[in-house]
């Protein structure tokens, strides 16, 4: 892996997070007319189409092929379950503090990696994931416009997701990207595929395109995240991961007329300061 030019990897990563805020927000548009259920199963649909076109394995075994198959499933449910909470979530709150509390993952994954990657977690570790956590009580507090049971959708949807990186971490060393990425579209496809009879409504042509649209932004923004990786270190990239916090704010107030309010917004700096931390003492210790 050459991280040789971490100018491109930051424009990657930059591109890449903006993509994912631009997709959160198509998909919190398209729920106010569509079942959640509906609009991922399309996602996936065209995740896992696009993948078999462009990859173009020389047989569907390729793709397949896995040493771990147990765990590529979990992280495919891990996947499904993720945006399953967090899209729900979006339909009733702003889309700012909904990416802020899925930020929480690397403050969570910190946390979760010594029981089950057997890591030692160093004490300025756990003040970043207490400081991550006082960052998301400043966004969900007691009178707030965000102090509803739905944002525990949110918070359920930032601790599936940390599952699902730490599962990535342990397949990274015995199975390809291509094929994580394809086994795990296609588990979410399969699951909002035996949904979707439940929830089927059928949408006009307008709806169909921006479905599809959605699906291409979702897997061309995970390609980008790869490349952003390819040319730069992870310690190198975790600050510009952070851009997509004011895209998604860009994105709220443009589209939405959301601005969130001072708590809210102390409550998302809180939170990217716990982050940083945590990669600054990985950076540190790797030095």
């Amino acid at each position: 892996m050459n991280t040789d030019h971490p100018q491109k990897g930051i424009l990657f990563i930059c591109a890449a997070v903006f993509l994912f805020a631009s997709s959160d927000a198509l998909s919190k548009y398209l729920t106010d007319f569509y079942p959640v259920v509906m609009v991922l199963w399309v996602r996936y649909v065209v995740h896992i189409s696009l993948m078999l076109a462009v990859i173009r394995p020389p047989s569907f075994h390729t793709l397949l092929a896995t040493k771990n198959p147990k765990l590529q499933i979990i992280r495919g449910l891990c996947m499904a379950n993720t945006n399953l909470m967090f899209i729900s979530a979006l339909h009733y709150i702003p889309l700012a503090e909904g990416t802020a509390i899925i930020y929480l993952s690397p403050l969570i994954i910190t946390a979760m990696s010594g029981p089950l990657l057997g890591e030692r977690i160093a004490r300025l570790q756990w003040v970043a994931v207490a400081i991550g956590f006082i960052g998301v009580l400043f966004i969900v507090r007691p009178g707030g416009s965000m102090f509803h049971p739905v944002a525990l959708l949110a918070l359920g949807a930032a601790f599936s997701f940390s599952l699902y990186q730490i599962i990535t971490r342990k397949l990274n060393h015995t199975d390809k990207s291509s094929t994580t990425n394809f086994i795990s579209g296609l588990v979410c496809a399969i699951v909002t595929s035996l949904l979707l009879p439940f929830f089927w409504k059928t949408p006009t042509l307008h709806f169909a395109i921006l479905m599809v649209l959605l699906g291409v932004s979702a897997l061309v923004s995970h390609l980008w995240m790869t490349k952003a990786y390819q040319h730069a270190k992870p310690s190198t990239l975790a600050p510009f991961s952070y851009t997509q916090l004011l895209f998604a704010g860009l994105i709220g107030y443009i589209f939405f007329d959301h601005t969130p309010d001072f708590m809210g917004l102390v409550g998302m700096l809180i939170i990217v300061a716990g982050g940083l931390l945590v990669f600054s003492k990985i950076s540190y210790k790797k030095t």
